[in-house]
């Protein structure tokens, strides 16, 4: 190992050679190939700290993440790593939206928009998109228009991946193709609804950064804030993003690329592994260092993904090796699903009667529904669990109420966040709301107006109380966690009235107190809850008891950059992985194969892969009705060879079973040769 970029800094991680020379690069363009567990978040911090240690201004830095979390966690150890104290602030870390909307902030008033705009999350943007398509009449049509949630990923396909609305619904939509003029229609009118009422979505916040970008004043104006810009996770950027990333350093090419185009999963919100492929075209001069040495996994798991990832159409060729050796992952054929779910509860209770925490074993899926069967089990043995890919904090319904009221507060044109209010309220029907609201959000007008309409006399003392508030609100003297408890007391009555459970949901809102604390400002505040929320507490699959000790379950989606000592993914079948919704094209059946791959590459030191071979209709093994399922695709009789093959609950002379082989008996033979 070569030490050279660690003299004097003891408190330097080791690093080796492909580490160091990714870490001690100079000016220009560079992409770091990184595959799985090979130390990227400590290269990305030793590089930011080198940068700093070599004089650069850590204001003049820009690290691009895919979390909040993320960037703060790198830059936490980059600031730990420099060998003195940096002078000249902090770099700037956080996510694409984060940047945009800081960016945007600052040059408001030379993009066009108004520096106190809010930003709206996606089930407000569908909201918004509703309401519009009410209003143009489209969703009073003899022939069903497409729903708020299509037209909304329609709406955002087409801006990520920067194409027409023709071929978008061709190809992606084809099921919509026949409204391709009224989607055209509701997109400008939506847009419109947008800017006049100073509203961003996610999606607005990287089209006008990379439209601002497109100025050359306005690209050297932003650009030239930063003397280096460092993106994570480059595989899952979309094409927006990497015009951003062009547009930044059209003057100054020092940008720094990590990732892993093995890893590039999220090719429905148009992240387009591409970008990275093509990275070196895009940026001449570009110096590529690939890291292959992993420290997270075993040398055989390494063995199997390694087999099945050279099975992919394009890529960097890396082959990822370790030191650590540890016993073959297995291949397990089931009978059925039953057999399935009884397996993998038997082997997590194993491994726990070894000593193996809960919480350091993961089962993983394609599919949030795939675990349905296990979670029952799971319930009934009493095994507690989490379960990750689930419902966000912000898109509980009474944490949508209270920062509804923040965003008013903010922003008092923001019509969704109105409408939303006002139907809280004992007597106010959509038709009174949008009669309010639009009263409301007309320039120059004050929460007084709530007094002054109207109203049906049910909803007057608690309209003219909602008044005091926003007026109380108003100036934002108080600091964010004393507004959340004002608001907090106002809201306590309507929520008693409107939603089960009151309690558990007052402990939320308690949650978003203590968040808010930590903030100066409630546009910061709202800000970061709606670009970076923070996960649900009461969403928990079950209560955690013995030592808070639990089994996670998680969507292989939400599995990326974990990590667990112990790793079974289930529904290793075709039709489930490879989803069936998602083999119409040679492209999707690639990010198929590297779900799986990132699947393999969570587990540390034990790997398990399930795949049944029936699935009865409906479920249970009580009637004949089933069909039969393939192993997946990607497990190849060459990847096999990796694993060790096992079966649960499969006889030997079971038709379906892996083991049963040659040609079929000829009984009516045998029968007919007794009378011979």
């Amino acid at each position: 190992m070569d030490d050279t970029a660690n003299r004097g800094r003891a408190a330097w991680p080791p690093l080796n050679e492909a580490q160091r020379r990714a870490v001690m690069h100079g000016d220009g363009p560079l992409l770091v190939v990184a595959g799985a567990g090979t130390g990227k978040t400590t290269t990305l911090a030793c590089r930011v700290a080198s940068l700093m240690d070599r004089g650069v201004p850590p204001a003049r830095i820009l690290l691009l993440t895919f979390t909040r979390r993320a960037a703060e966690t790198m830059l936490r150890r980059a600031a730990a790593l420099a060998r003195a104290p940096a002078a000249g602030g902090r770099p700037w870390g956080g996510t694409f939206h984060a940047a945009a909307n800081r960016l945007l902030r600052i040059h408001a008033h030379a993009v066009g928009l108004d520096p106190d705009f809010t930003v709206i999350d996606a089930s407000d943007a569908a909201d918004l998109m509703h309401a519009v398509r009410q209003e143009l009449g489209l969703a009073s049509r003899d022939r069903r228009f497409p729903r708020k949630s299509t037209c909304l990923a329609i709406y955002s396909r087409c801006v990520n991946a920067d194409e027409d609305l023709g071929p978008v619904l061709e190809r992606v939509f084809p099921w919509c193709a026949a409204w391709g003029e009224a989607l055209k229609r509701l997109f400008r009118a939506y847009v419109e609804r947008k800017q006049r009422h100073r509203v961003l979505d996610y999606d607005d916040l990287l089209l006008y950064w990379r439209q601002a970008l497109e100025d050359p004043g306005l690209a050297r104006a932003m650009g030239g804030r930063f003397d280096h810009v460092l993106v994570d996770e480059v595989q899952d950027t979309n094409r927006v993003q990497a015009d951003i990333l062009a547009g930044l350093r059209r003057e100054r090419p020092n940008l720094t690329a990590v990732g892993d185009d093995a890893q590039s999963i999220y090719g429905f919100r148009a992240a387009d592994p591409r970008g990275m492929l093509e990275f070196p075209k895009r940026f001449p001069g570009t110096t590529v260092v690939t890291i292959e040495e992993n420290y997270r996994s075993t040398q055989p798991i390494l063995d199997a993904a390694n087999r099945l990832i050279a099975g992919a159409a394009e890529g960097y060729a890396k082959t990822l090796r370790s030191g650590r050796d540890g016993p073959r992952p297995r291949l397990v054929a089931c009978r059925d699903e039953a057999a399935q779910t009884e397996a993998v509860v038997r082997a997590v209770l194993d491994r726990h009667e070894r000593g193996l925490p809960l919480r350091d074993m993961a089962v993983l899926f394609r599919t949030a529904y795939h675990s349905d069967a296990l979670e029952v089990e799971l319930g009934r043995r009493g095994i507690p669990y989490r379960k990750y890919g689930g419902l966000r904090f912000l898109e509980a319904a009474h944490v949508k109420d209270l920062v509804a009221l923040l965003r008013i507060a903010e922003n008092p044109r923001d019509e969704m966040a109105w409408l939303r209010v006002l139907q809280l309220i004992e007597g106010v029907g959509p038709a009174t709301a949008a009669g309010l609201a639009a009263r409301v959000t007309t320039p120059g007008a004050a929460p007084r107006v709530l007094r002054e309409a109207g109203a049906p006399a049910a909803a007057r003392a608690a309209l003219a109380a909602l008044a005091d508030l926003l007026e109380a609100l108003g100036g934002a003297a108080l600091p964010p966690a004393a507004q959340v408890a004002r608001i907090a007391r106002f809201y306590g009555p309507l929520l008693e009235t409107r939603y089960p459970r009151a309690e558990a949901r007052r402990a939320d809102l308690e949650s978003l107190e203590q968040i808010a604390a930590g903030y100066r400002s409630r546009r910061a505040f709202l800000h970061d809850l709606v670009l970076d929320p923070p996960q649900s507490t009461g969403d928990w699959a079950g209560p955690p008891v013995r030592d808070d000790d639990w089994l996670v379950l998680s969507t292989i989606h939400s599995a990326k950059g974990c990590e667990w000592e112990s790793v079974v993914l289930i529904h290793a079948a075709d039709g489930c992985l490879p989803s069936d919704m998602a083999t119409g094209s040679a492209a999707e059946i690639e990010e198929e194969r590297r779900l799986a791959y990132v699947a393999l590459t969570r587990a540390r030191r034990e790997l398990a892969v399930f795949w049944p071979m029936r699935y009865y209709h409906p479920r249970g093994p009580h009637t004949d009705r089933h069909s039969t399922a393939q192993r997946c695709r990607f497990f190849t009789a060459e990847v096999a060879e990796a694993f060790e093959a096992q079966t649960e609950g499969v006889s030997d002379d079971d038709p379906a079973s892996p083991e049963a082989g040659g040609a079929p008996l000829d009984l009516p033979a045998r029968i007919r040769a007794r009378w011979d």
